[in-house]
């Protein structure tokens, strides 16, 4: 049996997710002004690809809150 989310709850924690590392990076990088430009591609780029291999891996099965049309059904 394979874990996953389904299409309302992977949005959702997909929202969170951004929300909360957009909210990390700033708190972080205004506390400690040592930050370069290139560590915090770094840290997006990391934060970025944990999101995308749980959609890869098929835990997260986001539906972009139905702003796009499935792809196997045409009107």
């Amino acid at each position: 049996m394979k874990l996953g989310l389904k299409p309302l709850a992977s949005d959702i924690f997909i929202v969170i997710y951004v929300v909360a590392t957009l909210f990390f990076r700033l708190k972080y990088e205004h506390n400690n002004n040592a930050v370069s430009p290139a560590l915090s591609v770094v840290y997006g780029l990391c934060f970025i690809a944990f999101l995308w291999s749980l959609i890869k891996l098929k835990f997260l099965n986001p539906n972009y809150f139905g702003l796009f049309k499935p792809k196997g059904k045409k009107s």
